[in-house]
């Protein structure tokens, strides 16, 4: 199986993603107000290019139910845990990550939803 430079490319720029967002997610003690525009921005510019390079036409319905289920989740999830993190750092960093992994998602979830719409209407 020979993988494009594409998919490989979007693969690493994907993980690279992911390990920013977690590490954002950890470092931001209190919210992530505190964390510097900076970083989300690297994690929207990073969502964009995994949301046009890493997912095919075969890949991209898996990807939208995943990807769709994680930016609910999150969306979801958040609101209760800013109750529940103000006493617990454990909670206030998973939610910290999640909104993190949400800024990264969003992006490569849109794209990839304008690309299938774009495909289906092809046909």
């Amino acid at each position: 199986m020979v993988r494009s430079k594409e998919n490989l490319l979007g693969a690493y720029a994907f993980l690279i993603g992911v390990v920013i967002a977690i590490i954002l997610g950890m470092l931001s003690n209190n919210s992530l107000e505190q964390a510097s525009s900076f970083f989300y921005t690297v994690l929207v510019v990073i969502g964009i290019f995994v949301g046009f390079m890493n997912v095919g036409d075969k890949n991209s319905q898996t990807f939208l139910l995943a990807s769709l289920t994680l930016v609910i989740v999150g969306a979801l999830a958040t609101g209760p845990l800013m109750f529940i993190a103000r006493a617990n750092v454990v909670v206030n960093t998973l939610r910290n990550i999640l909104i993190s992994l949400m800024v990264l998602f969003v992006p490569a979830t849109i794209i990839v939803a304008l690309k299938t719409v774009f495909a289906i209407s092809k046909v």
